[in-house]
């Protein structure tokens, strides 16, 4: 995993597109002005309409993305603009709270076994085909039905889905599931089951459906070149009268940070949407420039392998811990512009235990040389592999850690990989002593706190698994009481780091970033943005 500015295309595409299965958190974070590492965070949801004056129609929209796209098909997922093309059924707040958006309301009679969901009457995808009921039957059938599918998961708790009427769709679930319709809100790049695509052109395209795609978004596909541009136009029957404002949306795959953060400075595209800490510090320091970023939970971390010694040995993972000072970490690995992680939630998120946070380990090296002291003397040898990528930033990261474990008596062989075989057999084949990996920030703390923490999880690569936990998150999941969702995660929070499963390094820098002639910004923590009500003035 990447930690400074500079990232090759191909291995972060292939890293979003498995980390963020497992896509923050429920934030509220509106009232936060500025980061302890001085990030503005004053705009993490977007711009406020009611100071932006009155939006203007017309203009082209040039935006630089971080990653070239993969598919626009909502099985396939890793696109940030595919939200251009597609609106999803709901969409979150900034409490994570999923609200309508394509559908009309998605209610439950019985306390979450049973969801109704209404869809808006008169919603047309780009083809003139009706969005109704059957065209979401259509959807979650192929989520289900291929294994391999991002949204595949969420299908699960499904027993059945029936048409009511041409816009009512009813779920009935195996189990009650509070959560479930967090499933039809999630970020595109995530996967999800709200992504509805025109059932018409899916059947015509077949397998190459993911590069003619037909949404009931504000913008409709003209054309993919790739490496180059994706173009998109207004989608003047859009559901959503009067939206959208631009003309159109040209995106460009801009891989090197520097460069794209460059070209937003002096104008070449009107918006970068950029993933690292040193654009984000960057431009919260520039006036001339409208940062939107927050921090939002989970972040880069290490898994521990707890399937084998050392690091089956609570003490030695605490003396890890111990041993990293943080000072040194953020100068060396994040130009002191990180905000360094203690827990699974970032503090001033609804979800965020300050109990879990107190009892996560400081950075104290004589405790962790007694800790690693102790283990010795039980016949224990702490010394084991830490493996991760291969780019300069993987190395930089892996021989500070080598470094800092040194000086506690703990001699770490370093293994680099090619980002295939670090994800692949190293990292989902649990064959590491310790792995770095980035994850989120995400929108609600389902269903990714299960994928990390859940026994069994898709993305528990360390192999974790406390009963309490499972407990923890099986309430918070079921439950559609956001007090006892709050509670549930809190607790699940406090017992992991009691556990140690994972050293928490930082949370994740996604941001939008943008000349201040661009107007209407809304998005979602994770960078997925919504674009049917930007715009741009004629006097920035």
């Amino acid at each position: 995993m990447r930690t400074k500015p500079r990232r090759s295309l191909a291995a972060l595409g292939l890293l979003l597109a498995l980390a963020l299965v497992a896509t923050a958190c429920g934030s509220d974070l509106g009232t936060q002005v500025t980061s302890a590492a001085g990030l503005d965070t004053s705009k993490p949801f977007g711009g406020d309409p009611a100071t932006e004056g009155t939006p203007q129609r017309g203009g082209t929209l040039i935006v630089g993305m971080y990653t070239e796209a993969r598919s626009f098909d909502p099985t396939i997922g890793s696109n940030l603009m595919a939200s251009a093309i597609y609106d999803s059924l709901l969409k979150m707040d900034s409490k994570g709270v999923p609200q309508p958006l394509l559908a009309e309301s998605m209610t439950t009679p019985d306390e979450g076994t049973t969801w109704v969901l209404k869809l808006r009457p008169g919603v047309t995808f780009q083809d003139g085909t009706p969005l109704d009921a059957d065209a979401v039957l259509f959807n979650v059938a192929r989520q289900r039905d291929i294994p391999t599918a991002l949204g595949h998961l969420y299908t699960e708790p499904i027993d059945t889905m029936t048409a009511t009427d041409n816009l009512t769709v009813t779920f009935t679930l195996k189990r009650p599931t509070g959560s479930f319709p967090v499933s039809f809100a999630l970020p595109f790049s995530s996967g999800n089951l709200g992504t509805i695509a025109s059932p018409a052109a899916v059947q015509k395209w077949g397998e190459d459906y993911g590069r003619h795609p037909v949404g009931a978004g504000p913008f409709s596909f003209v054309d993919w070149i790739p490496n180059n541009k994706i173009t998109v136009k207004r989608f003047d029957n859009y559901w959503d009268k009067g939206k959208p404002y631009l003309d159109g949306i040209e995106f460009r795959p801009l891989p090197d940070t520097d460069s794209r953060y460059v070209s937003v400075v002096n104008g070449d595209i009107d918006l970068d949407i950029g993933g690292f800490f040193s654009e984000v510090s960057r431009s919260s320091a520039n006036k001339d420039l409208v940062t939107y970023y927050g921090a939002g939970g989970d972040g880069q971390f290490l898994y521990f392998n707890l399937t084998k010694a050392p690091l089956d040995d609570r003490r030695v993972r605490e003396a890890l811990i111990r041993a990293i000072d943080p000072k040194a970490l953020n100068a060396t690995q994040y130009d002191n512009a990180g905000q360094l992680a203690s827990t699974a939630f970032a503090e001033g998120d609804q979800y965020y235990s300050q109990k879990a946070a107190d009892s996560y380990p400081k950075f104290d090296v004589e405790k962790a040389k007694q800790l690693i002291a102790d283990y010795k003397a039980t016949g224990g040898n702490p010394d084991f592999t830490f493996n991760t990528g291969n780019s300069p930033d993987d190395h930089q990261m892996a021989q500070f850690l080598q470094a800092q474990w040194a000086a506690i008596g703990v001699n770490v062989t370093l293994q680099f990989d090619d980002i295939s075989t670090f994800i692949g057999p190293v990292v989902q084949g649990t064959q590491f002593g310790t792995a770095t990996w980035i994850s989120g920030p995400y929108e609600n703390p389902f269903p990714f706190m299960f994928n990390q923490f859940y026994t069994g999880g898709i993305n528990n690569y360390g192999k974790y698994s406390n009963p309490q936990v499972d407990a923890a998150l099986d309430e918070a999941k079921s439950s559609t009481d956001p007090a006892v969702q709050v509670a549930a995660y809190q607790k699940a929070q406090e017992l992991i780091n009691a556990d140690l499963p994972v050293l928490w390094l930082s949370r994740a820098a996604k941001a939008a970033i943008a000349q201040p002639d661009v107007k209407g910004v809304s998005r979602y923590l994770s960078s997925e943005l919504f674009w049917a009500g930007t715009w741009k003035s004629s006097t920035p």
